[in-house]
């Protein structure tokens, strides 16, 4: 069943010849619990895309469906609280609050929802990411790649439709990349998490289930999904 779903997306700026199309027509569908990787160098339109997955920008023309609802048919404020409840980040450089610790970074998300956090469920991620014994350091006390195990939590704490992880061991050195990316693999297969992972490095792809390949703005390979929901 598709928890995310792209229809013809686009994103220009500029108008006439001093057009800038960064995304030019982009279908894609990706099934719950999937783990995708979208690949392509810099300018291609990768980052672009993420952005408009997770409602943090608005397309010029298409639509983006996550878990049914559509992400530009909502307002402002419903897409900032869709966005909370239901699309988890992780993002290169961690974005943690340096003056909160661990549990607080990670359960931030609930708690500006004016939820509860789910404690079987919270001790069940801090255990899988090895965090049990850093819950009341601050991010300063962390190593690179600890830090980015906690943002994986704090992505994952809302239990969202869908994880977007942009460039995720891109500050990382090559042995606590594949950690991390392990981990990443862990949790959507343990889970049944939705991922979808950008990045420039071909290795670090091979990672996901499936690779989709960008160029100026469009799919250059890889599987769309299943056209006759994509439309390709």
């Amino acid at each position: 069943m598709p928890i995310l779903r792209m229809e013809q997306l686009k994103k220009h700026y500029g108008k006439g010849e001093n057009t800038v199309k960064a995304l030019d027509g982009i279908s894609l569908t990706v099934e719950k619990g999937e783990f995708l990787a979208i690949v392509g160098t810099s300018g291609s339109g990768k980052s672009t895309l993420l952005h408009m997955l997770g409602g943090l920008d608005r397309a010029t023309e298409g639509k983006v469906y996550v878990d049914g609802h559509d992400l530009f048919a909502m307002n402002d404020e419903k897409l900032t609280i869709f966005r909370r409840r239901s699309v988890g980040f992780v993002f290169q450089s961690y974005n943690l609050v340096p003056i909160l610790n661990v549990r607080e970074n990670i359960v931030l998300p609930i708690e500006l929802d004016g939820g509860r956090v789910d404690e079987p469920y919270f001790d069940l991620v801090v255990r899988t990411l090895g965090l049990q014994a850093k819950l009341q350091q601050l991010p300063s006390q962390l190593s690179g790649g600890q830090q980015q195990r906690v943002a994986i939590a704090r992505a994952l704490a809302t239990k969202p439709s869908i994880i977007l992880a942009d460039e995720p061991t891109g500050n990382l050195d090559s042995k606590t990349s594949q950690e991390v990316l392990i981990l990443l693999k862990q949790m959507s297969e343990k889970f049944n998490q939705t991922i979808v992972m950008i990045t420039h490095n071909e290795q670090i792809a091979q990672t996901a289930d499936r690779i989709v390949r960008i160029e100026d703005g469009m799919i250059a390979s890889g599987s769309t999904g299943n056209p006759e929901v994509s439309g390709v």
